[in-house]
């Protein structure tokens, strides 16, 4: 599969997220072309604060290997990973993060602030954003104008 390919199944699961009444962000992870771990927000139906999509497919990416350590993996999510998430794949040694769209409150990749570049932190993931942002935004604009309007 090609890197669009896995972007596509990510944004795949941020609909299903979003369907689910979640802020709709949905994750893969890699490993040799291979997707290894697919995750989507979840925090409220699992009533828990870390169920973003990037956790929930390391998750399942470390199940799937039998090891918390995903080195050697990409990450391919629909919105710029948060500090939380940007630590985990920190801990986590994925290789390289492909992200959708860009998330100037809370992105730790770039947009709000800048983890990977901090040269003093012991693991540097290869990041880059963009990738079918345009579909990546469209799902969240489209969530949210929903949710004000049944506000």
């Amino acid at each position: 599969m090609s890197d669009t390919a896995h972007m596509q199944e990510a944004l795949k699961l941020a609909a299903r997220a979003g369907a689910a009444g979640e802020v709709p962000v949905g994750a893969v992870v890699v490993k040799d072309g291979v997707i290894i771990g697919r995750g989507y927000n979840q925090p409220i139906a699992g009533t828990d604060p870390t169920a973003h999509a990037e956790i929930m497919a390391m998750r399942d990416a470390s199940k799937t290997l039998g090891n918390y350590r995903l080195a050697d993996c990409d990450l391919y999510v629909t919105l710029e990973p948060c500090v939380m998430c940007s630590g985990a794949i920190m801990h986590a040694r994925i290789a390289r993060v492909f992200f959708g769209a860009k998330d100037p409150k809370t992105g730790a990749c770039g947009s709000a602030i800048d983890l990977f570049a901090h040269a003093h932190l012991n693991h540097h993931a290869v990041v880059s954003g963009g990738m079918l942002a345009d579909e990546a935004v469209k799902l969240l604009q489209d969530f949210f104008s929903r949710r004000r309007g049944k506000n």
